[in-house]
């Protein structure tokens, strides 16, 4: 099973002066110890369950080209770009130049955004949930679009681009979509029919397991009914729970996980501490445990 590490809050001690060494030195720990997956949240405010919007959040984009020029092997994303945030042909092209200046690294991590207070803080219009589906679609369907040899016009309900020109190419030729959430008639179709991960939230013990199981088995539903390949979609889930404090336990409901399919956990380090000996230990002494389950 791979690493991967959700680096949720930038509120650590003396955070007012020690916030970029120390997301420096949490990416090079994760960098160098074998960590698959890093990603930042696409928020503008701190979350109101993590201290809200007085905490200190730093822009999801510049931050991981920031990280990109500081790291050299982990796959770089967002968890998850909010559909409102960014204009879908900008979005792209962002992606696009964070994969080409980190060769083949960048994963779009994208989800419908929820987040009003921030949209409201800053003057971003807030759509219904309805409409944000539909604009989530129509920038799945631009990206895809974007990242082809189609650069032609694109006309949808809420996105209209008179071209479609994207140059560089990807690295690869295209950027994984991983899309976040577990709304089961409207993200987990889009999941089966655009996406090539997905992203579930893990919660400890059996109800964790067990609700993961279920939405891998809607997936699986969706995908029959697409005639779309289940078994090509990456499972990860952020897990909710301890992990270097128990790394035992951590590791028995990872089997767990592992059994249904999910390849690649992401972990988050502790609030309000110092996130380097955390990402120290999970990867000397958790990511090679994790990589025999």
């Amino acid at each position: 099973m791979e690493l991967g590490l959700h680096y949720y809050t930038f509120t650590h001690p003396e955070w007012e002066t020690t916030l970029a060494d120390r997301l420096t030195e949490t990416a090079r720990v994760a960098d160098q110890g074998g960590v698959s997956l890093m990603t930042v949240m696409d928020h503008w405010f701190q979350m109101e369950q993590v201290g809200g919007p007085h905490e200190p959040m730093l822009e999801g984009y510049t931050t991981l080209g920031y990280l990109a020029g500081v790291t050299d092997n982990v796959r770089l994303g967002l968890l998850v770009t909010g559909v409102t945030y960014r204009h879908p042909g900008l979005l792209a092209k962002t992606v696009t130049t964070l994969d080409s200046l980190a060769p083949g690294r960048a994963v779009l991590g994208i989800g419908a955004a929820w987040y009003e207070r921030e949209h409201a803080g800053l003057g971003v219009p807030f759509p219904s949930t309805a409409e944000r589906f539909e604009r989530l679609e129509e920038t799945l369907q631009i990206c895809r679009q974007m990242w082809s040899d189609d650069d032609g016009a694109y006309n949808g309900k809420h996105y209209r681009l008179a071209e479609t020109i994207g140059l560089p190419k990807p690295a690869n030729g295209t950027v994984p979509v991983l899309i976040g959430g577990g709304g089961e008639r409207k993200t987990l179709r889009l999941v089966a029919q655009y996406g090539q991960a997905c992203n579930l939230f893990g919660a400890p013990g059996d109800d964790g397991v067990a609700a993961v199981r279920h939405k891998l088995d809607v997936l699986r539903g969706h995908c029959e009914r697409l005639g779309t390949d289940y078994d090509a979609i990456e499972k990860t889930i952020l897990y909710q729970g301890e992990t270097t404090t128990d790394p035992d336990g951590f590791l028995r409901q990872m089997e767990a996980y592992r059994q249904l399919g999910v390849s690649l956990v992401s972990v988050m380090p502790p609030a309000y501490q110092d996130p380097v000996p955390w990402a120290t230990s999970l990867v000397g002494d958790i990511r090679p445990r994790l990589a025999t389950v």
